[in-house]
């Protein structure tokens, strides 16, 4: 059965961290374990941070900034929240699970479970004893 997805408008209340219903649930979760999570938590935390980002710049930009020190300042903004939530992205995804009832920790489990997985099938194709 395929993953209940939610719209766009739904979607983007989920990223500037509103609860979506319990039939996301699962969505949820392949969000927050899926091969590309790191970068789904970027983009999300990018999200967060783009209206005042752009308000920020147009503001340095139009009332008699110079537009290279708005662009580096916003670059450097980027660059600063794009760090904080990398590093914070494990225990912030955990805690997301949590709001929509998983147990602590299940999103650390379920990726460490499909990386064991991936490694398993790994040395099974790649790691056979040399025939004599």
């Amino acid at each position: 059965m395929p993953v209940k997805r939610p719209n766009p408008a739904r979607w983007l209340h989920y990223q500037y961290g509103g609860k979506l219903p319990e039939l996301y649930r699962e969505w949820v979760l392949r969000d927050a374990t899926c091969k590309t999570w790191v970068l789904r938590v970027l983009v999300r935390g990018l999200i967060q941070i783009a209206p005042l980002g752009l308000a920020l710049f147009l503001g340095l930009g139009l009332l008699g900034g110079s537009w290279p020190i708005a662009a580096g300042a916003l670059l450097l903004g980027i660059l600063v929240v794009g760090r904080i939530v990398v590093t914070s992205a494990v225990d912030s995804v955990d805690a997301r699970l949590v709001r929509y009832g998983y147990p602590p920790g299940h999103g650390s489990a379920v990726r460490g479970q499909r990386d064991a997985d991936a490694a398993e099938r790994y040395r099974a194709v790649w790691r056979q004893p040399p025939e004599a």
